[in-house]
């Protein structure tokens, strides 16, 4: 159905082409696993000087691994540790340029040197939930910039509108 190909133009546009791809790989399904599988197979596969993407969901008191591509990954990491716990703790976008001089970084893979995480949240009947968060990780320091995020974003909230 899908097959890896090179995205093309100013990377607006590029994000633009993967939102289109990711749309069309979630419409139909809700099922959680399901795309978060798929999403991050392809993120992980469309984007350049990437060594890991996936998901941690949250349980209730930690995010827990989700589908992801990439080096085995922790399998539990507290709302106060790390990248991925400060993006769930605040409920917003953590990009870090270099991860060795983020306080409480988790290494979980050594050749990661930054890191974009997104938060999942989402309106429930008693205020926004929780549901995890969406991680993508760079073997390059300073690899991802505000038009990433902004994609990245885009992204997981596509994400979140497949779980509707």
């Amino acid at each position: 159905m899908f097959a890896a190909n090179t995205l093309t133009g100013s990377k607006p546009e590029q994000y633009a082409q993967l939102l289109a791809q990711a749309r069309a790989l979630l419409h139909g399904e809700s099922d959680r696993i399901a795309n978060a599988a798929n999403l991050s197979a392809l993120v992980y596969h469309s984007l350049p000087e990437l060594n890991w993407v996936g998901f941690y969901f949250f349980d209730g008191r930690e995010l827990v691994v989700g589908p992801f591509q990439g080096l085995p990954a922790c399998v539990r990491i507290p709302l106060d540790k790390g990248v991925c716990g400060a993006a769930a703790s605040t409920r917003q976008t953590q990009r870090i340029a270099d991860v060795h001089a983020f306080p409480g970084h988790i290494a979980c893979d050594a050749a990661s040197q930054s890191e974009v995480v997104v938060p999942l949240v989402r309106d429930g009947a008693d205020g926004p939930d929780l549901i995890g968060v969406f991680d993508i990780d760079s073997p390059r320091t300073h690899r991802f910039d505000d038009e990433d995020q902004r994609g990245l974003e885009a992204i997981a909230q596509a994400y979140l509108e497949s779980m509707t």
